[in-house]
């Protein structure tokens, strides 16, 4: 299935099949168009035994799951159901084959949504199934020089590759039509393309900030309970990340509100119709696009779990951009689109107040620098160093804040 201008996705492989190893099932959840199918594909090209592949997208695909225990239970190797939020009932049928134990098959289920939004699975395959999200492509897949491209662009694949700009600019507005339009429906999410496009917008232009659910209700017209649950649904489709909160018993007022991002950078600028890096670069939100461009692909090279990742910030001024939490180790990232970052009163807090192990600035320079004891600029590329990851995954998991 790999084909010429395809981009590799070896690490994505490599996780994928190694679940695969310890779990009957692996769920391979992103949002539409971020390349679910083709890792698959490349996961069934260096499977060892048959494969055989559903898209219940495909109505004779999904004629074919009608009846989903006859048509699966005579099945040996990979099975790969493609789009399953569409055929809700068959978790049930994959617990069952599962369960006995001369079946001999693994289950590569593929969805639009979030385990939350897909909670069948997590009811009937509980203990049988481990979620893999994908998002779209990263620093440790493009050449370094492409960096700013990735930027601009976003992760999606096909707007990453497209032949120029233009192109790619025109896809993604494209997608966010389709995604409205088909998409969200198809998720049993029933709000109108023009309503949500409009709040989807109006999210833009508040990505990377704490979430006000009156400020924005006031904007949009609506009740504070209707906009939350506007933002529930675009996370669950896995377009927007709330970045939860990190709170403790400090005598400072500590913000208790998520920071919200939307996931990828090319919506974020296809959603404000800024469609080049000179457009970008002198936008009001052009350093809160490259912060949530940032902590994608801090997440994307740490693989923290969800009660790992966390802001901080207090109402005197003091912040962090993103902070990783593993057991008794605590990391602080603080994102700068300068070429010369220094060290901050609002750093020197942060290190005291959350008593961090280390804390790393991560800014848009070519060298990276020690700023202090225990704090280090680092360019971004430098994220793919493997002493940092290394050094930042040691310890065991602990809960969150």
């Amino acid at each position: 299935m790999y084909n010429k201008g395809m981009i590799p996705r070896n690490n994505e492989i490599k996780l994928v099949a190694k679940a695969l190893n310890q779990f009957p099932a692996v769920g391979i959840i992103g949002a539409r168009q971020v390349g679910k199918t083709t890792l698959a594909g490349l996961v069934a090209d260096m499977w060892d035994g048959p494969t055989h592949h559903f898209d219940l997208e495909n109505s004779e695909d999904l004629a074919r799951l009608s009846d989903p225990m006859l048509a699966l239970k005579t099945l040996e190797g990979l099975v790969i159901l493609d789009e399953v939020q569409r055929l809700p009932d068959i978790y049930p049928v994959l617990r069952v084959l599962i369960d006995q134990r001369h079946h001999n098959c693994k289950y590569l289920i593929l969805g639009s949504a979030s385990p939350k939004l897909l909670r069948q699975s997590s009811e009937s395959l509980a203990g049988r199934i481990k979620y893999h999200r994908l998002s779209g492509l990263g620093l440790d897949e493009i050449p370094s020089a492409q960096c700013g491209q990735l930027w601009v662009r976003g992760g999606f694949p096909r707007s990453f590759l497209a032949a120029d700009n233009d192109e790619s600019y025109e896809w993604r507005q494209a997608f966010i039509g389709t995604f409205l339009e088909r998409d969200l429906p198809q998720l049993g999410i029933n709000v109108s393309s023009t309503r949500m496009r409009r709040f989807w917008s109006m999210l833009a232009h508040y990505h990377g900030q704490t979430w006000n659910a009156s400020e924005l209700a006031r904007s949009f017209g609506v009740a504070d309970t209707t906009v939350r649950q506007y933002l529930e649904k675009l996370t669950d489709a896995l377009v927007v990340r709330q970045l939860q909160p990190w709170h403790e018993n400090l005598s400072k007022r500590q913000v208790k509100s998520p920071k919200v991002y939307i996931c990828d950078s090319g919506l974020v600028h296809g959603l404000l119709n800024i469609p080049a890096l000179n457009d970008i670069e002198g936008h009001p939100k052009c350093g809160a696009s490259w912060e949530g461009f940032v902590i994608e692909q801090i997440i994307r090279r740490l693989r923290p779990g969800e009660s790992e990742c966390f802001h901080w910030s207090t109402h005197s001024g003091a912040e962090l951009d993103f902070l990783h939490v593993r057991g008794a180790k605590r990391t602080g990232f603080e994102i700068k689109r300068t070429v010369a970052p220094s060290l901050t009163k609002s750093m020197r807090v942060a290190m005291e107040d959350l008593n961090l192990n280390r804390l790393y600035v991560i800014h848009a320079g070519d060298h990276s620098f020690p700023l202090g004891k225990n704090i280090m600029a680092i360019r971004l590329m430098d994220l793919l160093s493997e002493k940092l990851i290394e050094e930042e995954t040691s310890g065991g998991r602990g809960p969150g804040g």
